[in-house]
């Protein structure tokens, strides 16, 4: 049996599946997890049912970093590949900057370009690469293949990637890319098959997670983002600001004396849905809590929401469905709720028991906007995109 591997590497998650490769396309086999790193430890796996095969916990001195946990892994792939013939290996790498606009086979060269971009995407890019280099030193024949959360927006017209700054910056790279472009892309192809009147209209789709964005689609393709040069732009996040001023960056460094690497804390790690409440960047947290400051933090959220679809709307010239997925968007009804109401002008009307049972379509039959959550499935998209590489 030939199989593809898809690796999603965070700070202190690993994230993994294996996909069978069949005629018909990439057929999901396992998918299983090691988060906690070097505080709690947890490796869980389950078969393609979702049935548990493995569910265990190690002190953290076991899995103490990204390379201990990548290590697992090969071990439990080691002894669990009977029949298997692993043929490749996906990758999500979040940002490709200027140079990619479609997945790509890794090399050195490749894997150079790539590190130029850590400083852009702290929280990811240097994660993201680590597996891939322990792979090149361990396996140098394997085939790797790096898949973009910045392709799908490549396509944008210049005047929407530009910002008003001097053009020999555009010409170096600084510009909007525009980010979770795999979820993106896996719901414009599913709305292909779950809504093909839908598919070649006007559509925003709302990812939102503990790291959230909206992208304008038209015709399956992107068309505008909420994120720009980095992650940080747009909606707030879990722990990011979103939108912000230049100036309070100039402020923060010129009166109130931080440094890069202390601003560069803040607005990553210190702020968003974490910094407004002072209670949790977990909106499942700051849903059940009394404090005032976590419903102010979902105010806050909302409002941005809001204000983003109004500007991805006119960008499109007008509005046909507003897709909601990722962890707050399949699975938080309240939130769901909470934006239809403030987009009624756009002729939203929901459904409320359809949306509190999370079903695809959220909308009523007589609403003028149709409202749908769709699950994101980028890990099948990753395997798809490394399959059409290897064929």
């Amino acid at each position: 049996m030939d199989v593809i591997l898809v690796l999603n590497a965070g700070s202190s998650s690993l994230k993994f599946q294996i996909f069978d490769i069949t005629p018909a396309g990439p057929e999901r086999l396992y998918k299983g997890q090691i988060d906690g790193i070097g505080v709690h430890p947890r490796f869980r796996v389950a078969d393609r049912d979702g049935a548990a095969l493995l569910d265990q916990s190690y002190p953290a001195a076991e899995i103490p970093d990204l390379a201990a946990a990548t290590g697992r892994l090969r071990q439990w792939l080691v002894e669990h590949a009977e029949g298997m013939t692993l043929r490749a290996i996906g990758h999500r790498v979040v940002h490709g900057g200027p140079d990619y606009d479609r997945a790509v086979r890794i090399d050195a060269d490749v894997l150079k370009r790539l590190e130029r971009f850590e400083d852009l995407a702290p929280l990811h890019q240097p994660n993201n690469l680590a597996p891939i280099r322990m792979v090149m030193a361990a396996a140098p024949d394997m085939a790797q293949v790096a898949c973009f959360d910045t392709a799908f927006h490549r396509g944008h017209a210049p005047v929407a990637d530009c910002y008003a700054i001097p053009a020999a910056l555009y010409d170096e790279g600084v510009r909007r890319y525009g980010f979770h472009g795999l979820s993106y892309e896996y719901i414009a192809n599913r709305l292909q098959t779950v809504a093909p009147d839908l598919s070649a209209g006007r559509i925003i789709v709302a990812h939102l997670g503990s790291g959230a964005s909206m992208c304008a689609i038209r015709g399956g393709r992107s068309v505008e983002s909420t994120m720009g040069f980095t992650a940080l732009d747009g909606l707030p996040m879990g722990t990011r600001p979103g939108q912000l001023d230049p100036g309070v960056v100039l402020y923060l460094i010129d009166q109130k004396g931080m440094s890069a690497a202390e601003v560069s804390d803040l607005l990553y790690k210190q702020s968003g849905l974490k910094g407004l409440s002072g209670v949790s960047n977990d909106m499942r947290d700051l849903l059940v809590s009394t404090d005032p400051r976590a419903a102010f933090a979902i105010d806050h959220f909302v409002h941005r929401c809001a204000i983003s679809i109004g500007g991805l709307t006119a960008a499109l010239g007008g509005l046909d469905a507003l897709v909601f997925t990722a962890g707050i968007g399949e699975n938080a009804p309240q939130v769901r709720t909470r934006i239809a109401e403030r987009i009624g002008w756009l002729g939203a009307e929901l459904d409320a028991a359809a949306n509190e049972r999370n079903e695809m379509v959220i909308s009523t039959p007589g609403s003028k906007l149709r409202l749908m959550v769709i699950p994101t499935d980028e890990e099948l998209m990753i395997a798809r995109q490394t399959l059409a590489l290897l064929d």
